[in-house]
């Protein structure tokens, strides 16, 4: 068993307004751009938005505070965190830095190297004619065969060196100095560029008939589906950056009077504001091109990379006029929104190193941002794209979900999850009852098991993506029995005095 954790000096957000652009910079990611809107679009437009604020209210709130408060409270990352609330289970704390740092930040990393990739390709919409050839060709240089890796793509890995060159740089200089500067610059930045996007798109044919209005129109006989409430609770887990152990490290930051029930709610209303609005970019750009192809909506209208990369340059090509600026605009809307997200992990794993082996901060994020951009180059390769898909699926599904699951027992059943509402309540202006104690003990907890159990059947049914039954175990479940047993080390190292 790990010794009694030793307490140290943290350091400490400047401003009330630096903690929560930090925090709504980390929810805000690539995810809340592109993913959002398309789950609005898919289950019944503005209809929708009642189960996602139900959602909203029932578990992305009580998850929220409840990292808020326990970071606040233990004044520690996740692992220290959880070592306080009980030793045993300090694993888990080390289990959520490492799988989100070398797991997710490792291919998320190199999706804002596309990101930069493409900022700089817009100058001359080097993409042409056919957008989806330049990508998954040219570009990706995508291999025909699932289980070949193949060469790694010079052009990538030279913007994945940019992307980690930029994490190093703001975390290096420290909380105050770094984090807490670039996201003061980062999040109003990010909202000047959306309004923009969005005043922009507003004035082309068709984008509001053809694109906002699809994608707001409201569909009430939807709310009757359980796939649209199960999609619902689904968005809040995967887009406010809960169960990652970066929450909890920001709240750390906080001081000993922060409104931390407050601060929470802000942070999953701005989260679902700019989400919205960058719906409206999104979908009225698609409206135009729908317009302008003579295409129907529904053949244009895609999700995720297929979105970004394929479908909106063909739309930025359309353009009358200022195709060039267009495109710069919304890569680099991507490309701050995927940094802003990128630190945020960057720190948490950085925190944790900190909290128990006393390294300094300058040694142990250059350290991390090495091993940071090594462990993405698997991903810059011409086979990288599906082992991306891969790894995406089983961290972001399996192990998100059961580490969300186990946090809830911890805090909820194991230690005291009363005294940690006394905490929240102790310092906020807002106060939660006893359905916050209910959503942490068996709200949030069922919800996440029967997504467990949906993917879990779906994928025993018929193997992801299409893959080789091999690769899907070799690199599924191997990422997280790597990440594991990695935590589970970790978690038995001693802790270090900071004399030591």
């Amino acid at each position: 068993m790990a010794e009694t954790p030793i307490k140290s000096h943290r350091p400490q957000w400047n401003t009330r307004w630096g903690f929560l652009a930090a925090a709504i910079g980390s929810a805000i990611g690539l995810g809340s751009i592109w993913r959002f809107a398309y789950v609005v679009y898919e289950n019944g437009g503005g209809a929708y938005l009642i189960p996602y604020f139900v959602a909203l209210a029932t578990a992305g709130i009580p998850l929220m505070i409840l990292e808020y408060g326990i970071g606040h409270k233990m004044r520690g990352s996740a692992p220290l965190c959880f070592a306080k609330a009980s030793p045993p289970w300090e694993w888990l704390g080390w289990w959520m830095v490492t799988f989100v740092m070398f797991g997710i930040n490792a291919y998320y990393t190199v999706v804002i190297a596309w990101c930069v990739s493409y900022l700089v390709f817009s100058f001359t919409l080097a993409w042409g004619t056919d957008p989806n050839g330049f990508f998954f060709q040219q570009f990706l240089g995508t291999t025909s065969g699932n289980q070949r890796i193949g060469p790694i793509r010079g052009p990538i890995l030279l913007a994945l060196a940019v992307v980690w060159a930029a994490n190093w740089m703001i975390t290096f200089f420290g909380v105050e100095k770094g984090i807490e500067k670039a996201n003061k610059i980062f999040m109003p930045l990010l909202v000047i560029l959306i309004l923009i996007l969005v005043g922009w798109t507003l004035t082309l044919p068709g984008a509001t008939e053809e694109g906002v209005i699809r994608y707001l129109k409201p569909d009430f006989s939807r709310l009757w589906e359980a796939k649209v409430w199960i999609d619902a609770y689904s968005q809040i887990f995967f887009t406010l950056s809960l169960g990652f152990g970066i929450m909890m490290t920001y709240a750390s930051y906080l001081p000993p009077n922060a409104d931390v029930n407050l601060d929470a709610w802000v942070t999953n209303i701005v989260d679902t504001l700019i989400s919205l609005l960058a719906g409206l970019a999104i979908f009225g750009t698609l409206g135009y091109m729908s317009v302008q192809t003579g295409k129907p909506f529904e053949q244009i209208v895609t999700h995720g990379i297929g979105l970004a990369f394929v479908a909106y340059p063909q739309a930025i090509s359309l353009l009358p006029s200022f195709a060039q600026l267009f495109g710069v605009l919304f890569f680099l809307t991507l490309t701050v929104a995927g940094i802003a997200s990128s630190i945020s992990i960057l720190e948490a794993f950085n925190a944790a190193i900190m909290d128990k082996f006393h390294y300094s901060r300058k040694l142990t994020v250059t350290v991390l941002s090495m091993l940071g951009f090594l462990s993405g180059i698997i991903f810059t390769t011409r086979g990288g794209l599906a082992w991306l898909d891969i790894v995406d699926h089983f961290l972001s599904h399996y192990a998100l979900f059961v580490a969300c699951i186990l946090q809830c027992v911890l805090l909820g059943w194991i230690s005291s999850i009363s005294e940690l509402r006394q905490h929240v309540n102790s310092v906020s202006s807002i106060q939660v009852g006893r359905l916050f104690e209910f959503s942490i003990k068996y709200l949030i907890p069922g919800v996440l098991a029967v997504l467990l159990i949906n993917d879990l059947v779906a994928d025993v049914q018929q193997p992801y993506g299409g893959y080789p039954w091999i690769m899907l175990l070799l690199v599924g479940p191997g990422w997280l029995v790597g990440t594991l047993t990695a935590a589970v080390i970790a978690a038995r190292r001693p802790w270090r005095k900071p004399s030591e």
